[in-house]
């Protein structure tokens, strides 16, 4: 397969040749038929934008938030603002690169380079699930400490007994994994709304903070926090998700159909990634009226927010809340990092595992370091463990939205469904803006800049 091909030629070899991604869901959902009420069809695809919006909240926001609101107070809000907004455009990408090719992210690569190439693909991919996994793994760890009183390395262990939600789930059907999705989402939701109503942050300040500040550049402790912020939002493997479970949706495969797939699904990842916006500025928020305003500008650990936030806000549940939060949080990622896995792998490789074997595998790796590192550095060694899986997956961030932009970008791929110039001009600036502040921020870290 070259880059020559076309589009037409691109999809009609997908359905000749190609396994179709997640082929036990695909297109599995009724969508309404044209001609239906609008909110029929927004309620059909409702649902893949709020697994992807999984990744951009996950335990490994939470240390970056937390240090940027403790810290900073609300200036960087508007670094939270200016990654999701990135991350609204990567998503859109992705699912019109799904819907259009009926391609998932990892199928495009595999038909577009050479097997070295691929294989080198797969395993960077394959890196990155593995340290979102432990990231995972440390939060849900954590929050099982804060909630029950459960070891770090007790809790690590436990981790390992959720392999078998996401098989559960998909038994269930799709829909039923969504709605699990979507009911923790709310969860999260919820908790944070009642600590922000709590910490009754001033207004001014708050909707200032959204406002760029030069301080941000020129303040080199406060540009590093941007950096991680920005790198722990735009998850790579979310790119390859959200490529493959828009296809869950039974719309019709024809240029109209995919047309207006295209635009419910940008839709419903919108929607869901403002949600992800309100999270991480919730924390960031919560961080700042709490912490900032008390003179704690240390706090940048989870275990150390727990403690703090009932005895500052005066309000007994809000530790609870948060940790209940943080324990929803670590389930849902679980579950969207293990169909991310599932899909890069076949996607690449043409391998198939069963479920749970496959969420064995990734668990199982993400576990041994985590109860290595606790027993013998105790948390803080597991603290660094955490940012240490936010700086792998910042490595492979590039690998991911390069050949994204590549694809969609290119008429002879996409045909007419390739994005306009200025579109592309706006994604490839995007992508250079990610790119060149994930590799100062793996430099910085490794280094010690």
């Amino acid at each position: 397969m070259t880059l020559q091909d076309t589009a037409a030629g691109w999809r009609a070899d997908a359905a000749a040749n190609a396994q179709r991604s997640l082929p036990e869901v695909n297109a599995t959902i009724s969508v309404p038929p044209f001609g239906g009420h609008w909110m029929r069809r927004l309620l059909a695809f409702l649902g893949p934008g709020y697994l992807v919006s999984v990744g951009y909240m996950d335990p490994g926001n939470w240390a970056t938030d937390l240090a940027g609101g403790s810290k900073f107070g609300y200036t960087l809000l508007s670094v939270i603002l200016l990654s999701n907004l990135m991350a609204i455009l990567l998503q859109a990408l992705a699912a019109r690169l799904g819907i259009v090719t009926d391609r998932d992210l990892a199928q495009a690569c595999r038909a577009t380079y050479s097997r070295p190439v691929n294989f080198a693909l797969w395993i960077i991919c394959e890196a990155a699930i593995i340290a979102c996994d432990l990231a995972e793994v440390i939060g849900t760890a954590i929050a099982l400490k804060l909630l029950f009183g459960i070891p770090l390395i007790g809790g690590a262990l436990i981790t390992a007994l959720d392999a078998f939600l996401l098989l559960l789930l998909m038994n269930k059907g799709f829909r039923f994994l969504e709605a699990f999705v979507i009911s923790l989402l709310i969860v999260i939701a919820i908790c944070f709304a009642v600590q922000i109503f709590a910490a009754a942050p001033p207004v001014a300040a708050m909707l200032r903070g959204f406002i760029p500040s030069t301080e941000i550049v020129t303040n080199p402790e406060m540009l590093y926090i941007a950096i991680g912020i920005i790198g722990a939002t735009v998850m790579p493997h979310n790119l390859y998700l959200h490529s493959s479970i828009v296809q869950t949706r039974a719309y019709e495969r024809t240029d109209e159909g995919r047309r207006d797939a295209i635009k419910w699904a940008t839709t419903d990842s919108t929607i869901a990634l403002m949600l992800a916006l309100f999270i991480n500025a919730a924390i960031l928020i919560v961080a700042a009226s709490t912490f900032h305003s008390s003179g704690r500008t240390d706090v940048a650990e989870i275990g150390q927010a727990f403690e703090l936030l009932s005895p500052l806000l005066g309000l007994g549940i809000a530790s609870t809340l948060f940790a209940v939060a943080l324990l929803a949080s670590g389930l849902n990622s679980t579950v969207t990092a293990t169909l991310a896995g599932q899909i890069v792998m076949e996607g690449f490789l043409h391998l198939r595992l069963p479920s749970w074997a496959r969420r064995l595998i990734t668990r199982g790796i993400a576990i041994v370091p985590v109860v290595i590192v606790t027993a013998i550095y105790g948390e803080r060694g597991t603290s660094q463990l955490l940012v240490f899986s936010q700086v792998i997956l910042s490595m492979q961030l590039p690998f991911a939205v390069i050949p994204l932009v590549r694809f969609v970008s290119d008429r002879r791929k996409m045909g007419d469904f390739a994005i306009s110039n200025s579109v592309a001009a706006v994604a490839w600036i995007v992508a250079a803006i990610i790119v060149t502040l994930n590799v100062k921020l793996l430099y910085d870290t490794l280094f010690g800049g």
